[in-house]
């Protein structure tokens, strides 16, 4: 538990350095601790270390971890892909949808958003890199689906998502995000975040205009 506790403390000052070396504002860059695949006991210990907000990618695991935490102050970040059939719980039980990618999926949410909860906040999921084998709605496609999902009552659009093709060199990985955070400024709505950075390009993405980092194996060690 102490192990978590230190690695959520490093990630925290490299957040913060790469902030302060980008010229960010401190504190605008929000670390969304991804806890797919560990154990509801660690995600417990980050909460007890500060951290609040935990990304999920499947349902029935995060399910069980929202039951068993039971922590109102945790704030639940759905990061998976979405079936059709899941889209009641993911909006009964989530903060936060980072993955919405087609109208149908966002109706759905909108639609089944239980009334007695906020509006669920949702991020747009972009396929910047135009890879086959990722969710994602096309950057030709985005200013329509925007448009679509900022008129949904349930729903408040925060933002754009995108997870870029893996790429070694940092001046490459702040292409695919320099061209997430060019939509986002040609947005027909105003957009707040750009959910951007995993571990490996996290540097890059706050340099490119990150306000949500989802990073899962620098605070929690390797998963099983």
């Amino acid at each position: 538990m102490n192990e978590v506790r230190e690695r959520l403390e490093r990630l925290r000052q490299s957040i913060r350095r790469f902030e302060s070396r980008f010229g960010r504002e401190p504190h605008s860059v929000e670390l969304v601790a991804v806890s797919k695949r560990q154990p509801a006991a660690l995600v417990r210990a980050a909460f007890a270390a500060g951290q609040r907000a935990f990304g999920e990618n499947y349902l029935k695991e995060a399910k069980s971890k929202i039951e068993a935490l039971a922590e109102p102050a945790i704030q639940w970040h759905f990061i998976g892909a979405i079936q059709s059939n899941k889209t009641a719980e993911i909006a009964a039980l989530f903060d936060w949808v980072h993955t919405v990618d087609r109208d149908k999926i966002a109706r759905r949410l909108n639609d089944q958003r239980p009334p007695e909860l906020p509006p669920l906040n949702v991020c747009i999921q972009v396929n910047i890199s135009s890879e086959s084998t990722k969710n994602g709605v096309r950057p030709d496609d985005l200013s329509a689906l925007i448009e679509s999902v900022a008129a949904l009552p349930r729903l408040n659009l925060g933002g754009l998502m995108a997870l870029p093709a893996p790429e070694p060199l940092f001046e490459r990985q702040r292409e695919s995000f320099a061209r997430l955070r060019a939509l986002a400024e040609v947005s027909p709505v105003s957009l707040e975040h750009l959910s951007i950075g995993t571990s490996d390009d996290y540097e890059a993405a706050i340099a490119e205009g990150s306000t949500m980092v989802r990073i899962g194996t620098a605070v929690f060690g390797p998963r099983d």
